[in-house]
This record gives structure tokens, C-alpha cells and sequence, in this order.
């Protein structure tokens, strides 16, 4: 399905890229994951009914959107850019109004990722290269925090998982790698155009 027909059917508008600039070097730009790259994610990928998803980054929504779509399950997206967070809720009232079965919150909060107060029920947590290796080692160690008070199976989805990230996780963290999911006819040709799957060790 193209990605404008995935937007219609959802009821939602999530194309473009962000064309201003964060003043901070450690916050990146805003760019959507391709829905086709979504498909191939949660063919390889499925999620349980107790999970519940973080997107840090979110944008507009789109994960959320799609994730809630495939399985009626909770997802929560943080976004710091006041515009974005604002289409995001537009999006989600467009898309209940469309939805007969309301199964699974959409919750989006408006605050630096990492200053997200981590939920005892959030397990999986999504991240498309959405800022520097500095902000990422606090929202993990907030997650290693949340763990401590509240056991639980945690991993984490990374999106173009940058080299800094994956070195700090393997090399700092009890996080392991579970697995990868290759993007056919992509990541031939740029090999971060992948998903990187990795777990806490409990």
C-alpha cells in the first residue's frame, strides 16, 4: 500500500519532513518511518496484547496510528516540537472518528524524551535516530530505573540505529541483541536502513 493510501485509510496526515531545525545539535530533524518498512517490521516483528509502546520522536503520530491500527494495543508518543505534538492529536481525533473498535489508548505527551516519566507498564520502546547518544543514555537509564521498581520484559526498536547508539548499549547496558529485520531492496543498500532489536536481560 502507498504511503499517502495508509494516511487516508487511518484518517490521519503524517507525510513530510521537518523543514525548521532544532537549535540543539542533540535533537535531529523529524522524518516518518516509511509504512512499508512498518509492514515488514511487524510481519517479522508481532506484538502481544500487554505490550504497550513508547515512540520516542514521534512526530505525528504515525507509529502510533499504524501499531494501534494492527493490533488495538496501548502506544504512547513523545514529542518535544509543540507543532508536531499538535498534529498529533488533530490526527488522533481524525482517526477515532474513523474507528469503531477503540481498544488500546493513543496517549502523546509534549515534553523532552527525556524527561518522559517511564510508565511501570511500558516495555518496548521505538527509536528512529531521534536525537544525539547523550540524550539516549538518559532515557535508557530512566528505563533501567522504571526496570528496577518494576521488573518486566523490556526492549527496544531501533530505526537506523546509530553507531553510538548500539556501541553504548553493547558495551554499557545489560541490553543484548535480539535480533534484526533486513528491509529487502533497502538495506543492500544502506546497511542502517534495518530495524535492531534489543533485549533487557532480566
Amino acid at each position: 500500500m502507498k504511503e499517502t493510501s495508509y494516511d487516508e485509510m487511518l484518517n490521519i496526515k503524517t507525510e513530510g519532513e521537518q523543514k525548521i531545525f532544532n537549535d540543539s545539535f542533540h535533537y535531529h530533524r523529524y522524518e516518518p518511518t516509511p509504512y512499508r518498512a512498518l509492514e515488514h517490521l511487524f510481519k517479522k516483528y508481532p506484538l502481544k496484547r500487554n505490550d504497550r509502546i513508547v515512540d520516542f520522536g514521534c512526530g505525528k503520530g504515525r507509529l502510533n496510528f499504524f501499531i494501534h491500527h494492527l493490533y488495538q494495543l496501548s502506544v504512547v508518543g513523545v514529542e518535544m516540537n509543540e507543532n508536531f505534538y499538535k498534529e498529533a492529536i488533530g490526527n488522533l481525533n481524525n482517526y477515532k472518528k474513523k474507528r469503531k473498535n477503540n481498544n488500546g489508548n493513543i496517549e502523546f505527551h509534549c515534553c523532552l524524551a527525556e524527561e518522559y516519566d517511564i510508565d511501570s507498564k511500558d516495555n518496548r520502546f521505538y527509536f528512529f535516530n531521534p536525537f544525539s547518544v547523550q540524550i539516549f543514555m538518559k532515557i535508557i537509564n530512566n528505563i533501567l530505573l522504571s526496570f528496577e521498581k518494576e521488573p518486566r520484559q523490556i526492549e527496544l526498536i531501533l530505526f537506523y540505529g546509530s553507531q553510538d547508539y548500539i556501541f553504548f548499549l553493547e558495551n554499557q547496558t545489560a541490553f543484548e541483541l535480539k535480533g534484526e529485520v533486513i528491509l529487502p531492496g533497502l538495506t543492500e543498500s544502506n546497511p542502517y536502513e534495518k530495524f535492531v532489536i534489543y533485549q533487557l536481560l532480566i
